[in-house]
């Protein structure tokens, strides 16, 4: 506006004086005079109206550039928070997915959602029916190329787990003496079933024998072979044992390192025992889905710390009763006891025993009077 205002005040004053000169002498002013006039003011004005436009032009751009690298620093934080909450997303689904369910069932769910992506799309359909339809089929498959990476990995994983967590040796145990021929042989679990391992932060790890467990080992080592055989490592197992059987009840310890790790799980494998297994009873807090054996399995109640806690020792009658008797095979006796309650079942049984082998005396007894008679 300054050099607007300083142009145009010669020419101005140039064009009033001669204008008055004019006037004066009885003249008009020319015209070329007045059009000069004009021109020189609306050139000014022009002159500063194309400087402010052009001022607020830089302003413009300045503030529409401000704006522009906002409008991308949000768009990248938003990026990265997608990023952030899909690698969290796919983290915990595959990590669900792996606890949940075996290689095998997640194998045929696969199976299934591949069944389901061929989808025919209708000559008669609309546009919006088949942008769904492709829209669908796009992402199915996305999902499906994930899960097959998913797949093919866990697979290679628990392969290579599976060579390292094999069990050492075919032959876990060594060959029965022969003045023990026909003895039996009671596989027992520790945690839960002997022992109770807990951790609080004031203390850290404590170990808890469980009520009747020292009576146990005494009693049954006079007609069990007994063998301990944990899902835990030796580092763990050992320590436990050495202060649990003080008086050498035990035979032969079996750690993490004999088990078959299979669809995530240390499984016990009684075939690998070296023993006759009609011959073998595993006796567990979990036994049933801890080995690979489940017919030659006694579950009991697992123990975490209840108090007046008996099983132990309400199951002496009956395995003494078993190594007494040494039935041909264990497997279909234990069938018998399947879903029952063990020790109040033997004892209903034994009830019922002694009272046919009463009857029976009695009918002895009276067939002797009537003979004597």
């Amino acid at each position: 506006m300054n050099r607007a205002g300083t142009m145009l005040r010669p020419h101005r004053g140039k064009a009033v004086a001669s204008l008055a000169a004019s006037l004066r002498g009885g003249r008009s002013a020319p015209l070329s005079t007045l059009a000069s006039s004009e021109n020189v003011a609306s050139e000014g004005v022009a002159s500063s109206s194309v400087e402010g436009a052009a001022a607020a032009g830089v302003a413009g751009v300045a503030s529409e550039g401000g704006e522009a690298k906002q409008k991308q620093s949000l768009l990248w934080r938003i990026v990265k928070s997608s990023v952030v909450l899909a690698t969290t997303a796919v983290v915990g689904g595959a990590s669900y997915v792996t606890y949940a369910y075996d290689v095998d069932t997640v194998e045929q769910k696969l199976a299934n959602l591949k069944s389901s992506k061929n989808i025919q799309i209708s000559d008669e359909a609309n546009i919006l029916e088949k942008l769904r339809t492709v829209v669908y089929t796009s992402t199915l498959g996305a999902a499906i190329s994930v899960a097959d990476f998913y797949l093919e990995t866990r697979k290679n994983l628990e392969d290579q787990i599976r060579g390292i967590a094999a069990p050492s040796s075919s032959k876990l145990l060594p060959d029965l003496l022969p003045q023990e021929k026909g003895m039996f042989t009671l596989v027992l679990d520790l945690n839960e079933t002997l022992v109770y391992s807990d951790w609080k932060r004031d203390r850290g790890w404590r170990t808890f024998k469980r009520p009747g467990v020292e009576a146990f080992l005494e009693q049954l080592a006079q007609h069990y072979e007994l063998v301990i055989y944990s899902d835990q490592l030796s580092f763990y197992v050992d320590p436990v044992l050495e202060r649990l059987d003080q008086k050498g009840c035990i035979r032969y310890r079996l750690s993490r390192d004999a088990t078959q790790y299979i669809n995530g799980k240390h499984l016990r494998d009684l075939e690998k025992l070296n023993r006759d297994p009609s011959h073998v009873i595993y006796l567990g807090g979990h036994a049933k889905e801890t080995t690979l054996q489940p017919e030659n399995a006694l579950s009991v109640k697992p123990w975490k710390l209840e108090d007046n806690d008996t099983v132990l020792l309400d199951l002496l009658p009956f395995l003494e009763f078993v190594a007494r008797q040494r039935p041909a095979d264990i497997r279909p006796v234990l069938a018998s006891y399947e879903g029952l309650d063990v020790p109040t079942e033997f004892r209903e049984r034994t009830k019922e025993l002694q009272r046919k082998l009463a009857e029976r005396k009695q009918t002895t007894r009276l067939w002797r009077g009537r003979s004597n008679s």
